[in-house]
């Protein structure tokens, strides 16, 4: 059988695309899967998303890691596929369709590459040592750090993703340095098990952990930057609940084309 994909990339955060609403593709396989997301045997992603039917929304993304496993929450593929449901027609200026974690909306610009998602609400920061713990629809922890450029993000994130603490359900580990107006981000993700050029859920999770570290509470919007670009979030943070959450970048298709399978 032969498989027609899109390939997209949001802040360089890559992603297979595939149209399944007539559910052609039986996608519980993890080793087709690891296949495809392969780079040098495969098409290569950090992930792969099927976009599918269902009765009340727009559509639903399903999301595997490139290990084969099911994902959390992606931010920056919940994005792309936004990008890919307009190029399809499906959708046209705004959208709400339904991902792992719950419905999202989201909004993208007339040139289909420039998208606004809104994520989950957050209400609980919790602390490990210096570092914070909380869930933007994938579970993050995050850590202020010095010449990150520098960081072996690799081995640091793999060590801590692999504590006693966080072994078994994994997490995504994410290092912050105050930069200009706003933060410079690297990132280590679980499924993917590698350093990431962007992560859309470890972006906002900085974003509400750095808001709680300096105290600021109202509407803010912080400018990030990741290897793969720039990326905006913005929200409301009442001093107990962070709400209207919004993931703000750059969405866009690469390139398309069939593969055996």
């Amino acid at each position: 059988m032969k498989l027609h994909f899109y390939k997209y990339q949001g802040a360089g955060n890559d992603f297979i695309m595939v149209d399944n609403r007539q559910n052609t593709v039986n996608h519980h396989n993890p080793q087709l899967i690891q296949s495809l997301c392969d780079r040098r045997f495969g098409i290569g992603g950090d992930g792969i998303m099927f976009l599918q039917n269902l009765e009340g929304y727009d559509f639903e993304m399903v999301y595997y890691n490139a290990d084969g496993a099911p994902s959390s929450m992606c931010g920056n593929g919940g994005r792309c596929i936004v990008a890919f449901a307009k190029y399809l027609e499906i959708i046209e200026n705004e959208t709400t369709f339904l991902a792992v974690d719950g419905p999202h909306f989201a909004r993208i610009n007339e040139a289909g590459d420039w998208v606004s998602l809104q994520m989950i609400d957050v209400d609980t920061i919790k602390n490990d040592g210096d570092a914070y713990v909380l869930n933007t629809g994938s579970p993050h922890y995050v850590t202020l750090a010095n010449e990150l450029k520098d960081k072996d993000v690799y081995s640091e994130g793999y060590a801590i993703r692999n504590n006693d603490t966080y072994h078994k359900e994994g997490i995504n580990v994410n290092f912050v340095e105050p930069n200009d107006d706003g933060y410079f981000v690297r990132t280590f993700e679980r499924g993917v098990e590698d350093e990431t050029y962007a992560c859309g859920t470890g972006v906002t999770a900085v974003a509400l952990a750095m808001a709680k570290h300096n105290g600021q509470t109202g509407h803010i919007a912080t400018p990030i930057k990741v290897l793969g670009g720039d990326i905006n979030v913005r929200f409301d943070n009442d001093g107990s609940k962070f709400s209207n959450i919004f993931l703000e970048g750059p969405a866009k298709r690469v390139f398309e084309g069939e593969v055996d399978i």
